[in-house]
């Protein structure tokens, strides 16, 4: 092709015709300008099905992670749920001393008591995301947005959880600093024999714990701050989690 142009050329220069020189020319450069256009295009092309490849291996990533979350989440509700409704029902053997037996008191303490409520979501992928600046890889804004939301919102949960641990906490430090036996929940509720600890040979009960203000005061405010951790944010946490995990299905390529 080129050295057909280059004849032409020639043989226009010969002739002198240079009108007929003047178009050949133009049309040689419109040529070039088309092929170098073309050019780009391609690498365009390119560059934009090596981004989007990347980002398809990001987004199945973060589907993975956040499914895993989501797992996570629906069972730190129930485990939280189970804590406070054994609270509540510890409160209800306040109200009627007659129907508690040692037994009983020991296992709803257990129930409500012994269960750290901490969410730990799998955010490895995401965390190394935003520390590389790779988030801009993901085309969608919203979904970057909900993305970069969604670590702020998670360290907003785990001030909830610490308020949440410090009441747990206040609850079990009234059973202790009153003089109740941990020994005796330990064996009403099977940790003793778990544990290799044997059996007190003198068993002390703790049932006057039921008439304590202090012990009551501290159990309401437990109930309180864990059905808040529960409707005011782990509720509105999986509606956040639901959102970003259909956000990211609908960019993936199927």
């Amino acid at each position: 092709m080129l050295k057909l142009f280059r004849k032409v050329r020639k043989q226009l220069i010969a002739e002198k015709k240079v009108s007929n020189y003047i178009l050949y020319a133009l049309g040689e450069i419109v040529l070039v300008v088309i092929g170098i256009l073309i050019a780009l295009a391609i690498d365009n092309a390119n560059d934009n099905r090596i981004k989007r490849e990347k980002e398809q291996i990001y987004l199945r990533g973060l589907k993975e992670e956040f499914d895993i979350s989501k797992i996570k989440l629906k069972e730190l509700i129930k485990v939280n749920r189970k804590s406070y409704e054994a609270a509540q029902e510890i409160v209800l053997l306040m109200d009627d001393g007659n129907s508690a037996s040692e037994e009983k008191f020991s296992n709803l303490l257990s129930d409500a008591f012994t269960n750290d409520i901490f969410f730990n979501p799998n955010n490895s992928l995401l965390n190394e995301m935003i520390n590389s600046g790779s988030l801009k890889d993901i085309s969608n804004d919203t979904l970057r947005i909900r993305l970069t939301n969604w670590i702020s919102t998670i360290d907003d949960i785990a001030n909830q959880e610490k308020m949440l641990g410090e009441e747990r906490n206040n609850t079990v430090n009234t059973i202790r600093e009153q003089g109740y036996s941990i020994r005796t929940l330990l064996d009403n509720t099977g940790m003793s024999q778990k544990l290799g600890i044997p059996l007190s040979k003198n068993p002390m009960s703790n049932l006057g714990a039921l008439n304590s203000v202090a012990f009551e005061n501290n159990i309401l405010l437990f109930i309180i701050t864990s059905q808040s951790t529960e409707i005011d944010h782990y509720d509105p946490l999986m509606v956040s989690l639901n959102t970003i995990l259909e956000t990211i299905n609908n960019e993936l390529e199927k």
